[in-house]
Order: structure tokens, then sequence, then C-alpha cells
């Protein structure tokens, strides 16, 4: 009698789930936990995201005007405008809750607040010296058209500002940051934010599989852009980019 072999098992890791990112889900999702937002920023990362918006605000900015999309409540809208208080600065946004929030926070009505698209953003071609993205860009249903829209709405010679989520290469640190990204910030969001569309298990899924560092530059030379820079910030956690448009 010939015995049967069972097939070899196979030891590739099983690939990461693809993330929903379609439109409507994220508007969603942030729109549920618009009047929340600010509390859990300030909460998962201990205050570090206003010190580390207010770094993006050091930039040059040019002459104007500033776009901040992906708004959110306007925390690095409100950042630009504190640094440069003569620049005319947008903020834009497609959930239509955020922007309420931000408005409300906008008591002296200082800043343009516009709901709109990041893949189709409602602004004519070279309208900014500046766009400035806040935590947002890995949002963006297809970061290649979102950049792509980023340096239309952009003049020759403007900067592009990205801050966002990264992981960090630290081989003490990583485990640690990955811990706490998929396990704490989960069940935080659920207890502070009560959120119903599970956005805080949205955001550590979804920045595990973004691109970062150098790979992320390459999306942005593909796109057009020049000059690009990276900056790790919070031992790797979030990352600032420079680029500009030649």
């Amino acid at each position: 009698m010939t015995a049967t072999l069972a097939p070899p098992a196979d030891d590739t890791p099983a690939a990461s789930p693809p993330v929903d990112k379609s439109t409507e889900r994220v508007r969603r999702m942030f729109g549920a936990i618009a009047g929340r937002y600010d509390l859990m920023n300030r909460l998962m990362t201990g205050g570090l995201d206003v010190l580390w918006r207010r770094r993006i605000s050091r930039a040059d900015l040019g002459a104007g005007p500033a776009l901040d999309c992906c708004t959110g409540t306007g925390d690095l809208a409100f950042s630009l405008k504190t640094r440069r208080p003569d620049l005319r600065v947008v903020g834009a946004d497609f959930t239509h809750q955020m922007l309420t929030e931000a408005t409300r926070k906008d008591r002296r009505g200082e800043i343009a607040w516009v709901e709109g698209d990041g893949e189709a953003l409602p602004f004519a071609d070279g309208a900014f010296t500046a766009v400035s993205v806040g935590f947002g860009l890995r949002n963006v249903a297809d970061t290649r058209r979102g950049l792509a829209e980023f340096h239309r709405v952009l003049a020759p010679g403007g900067v592009l500002l990205i801050l966002e989520t990264s992981r960090p290469t630290n081989p003490l640190l990583s485990p640690l940051f990955k811990l706490y990204f998929l396990g704490v910030v989960p069940r935080l969001g659920r207890w502070a934010a009560g959120n119903p569309e599970s956005a805080y298990d949205y955001l550590p899924a979804s920045a595990a599989v973004f691109p970062d560092g150098e790979e992320l530059c390459d999306l942005f030379r593909e796109a057009g852009f020049t000059e690009c820079t990276y900056k790790p910030l919070g031992f790797g956690a979030a990352t600032f980019y420079t680029a500009r448009k030649p």
C-alpha cells in the first residue's frame, strides 16, 4: 500500500486583510467621533500631537493662501494661523460634523472652512503656496489621486507639508508601540469616544499598511513633487514630510 503524504505546511505569513478606506465609510466613522476627536488625539499621543502641529506651522508657508486639507476639527489650521496671523488659511474636510466642530472653535471667524474631498478639491489650479495635511493622508481612499490634487492646487514653488503616523524601527520600541497601537488605542477609543463605527480599530489597521519614510516620498515624487525630506517624531510614531512643487 502506498502512503498518501500530506502537502507540506505553508509557513508563509498570511497577508493582512485589506483596509476598507471607502469614502462613505471613512466619512461615517469620523462623523461619529467628531465631538471627542480632539480629546482622543490628546489621550493617544499624550499631547504630543499639539507640539507636532506647531512644528509644521514653523515651516516656510510662502505668501499664502495656505490650505489645510483633511483638516478635521481644524487644529493644524489654527496652528498655521497662530504662527502667521497675516496668512489666509483655508481648512477643508469631507466630513460635515468635523467642520461643524472646527467652526465652533473658530470664534473669531479667522479661517475659511470648506467641505471638500481630498481626491477632488474645489479649488483652482495653483491656488495655494502651501498645502498641509495632519494625520489625514492615510484616510484618503486613493493616495495617489490625493497627492495629484495637492500638486494641482499648489502654485509653482509651493510646499507640501504632511504629518502622518509611522512605524518605529527601533527593535526595543517597535514591539511596545505595536502593543499600544493595536491593543490599547482601540479600547481607549471605544471607552472615550463611544465609537460605533470602530474608527479606533481602523486607525491602527490603516497605519499598519500605509507607506512611510522613503516609500511615501516615492509616491510624492511620482505625483510630481521634488525635494522630499522626512523627519521621524515621537521615536518614529509619527513622521513630518516636506516636498515642493517645481
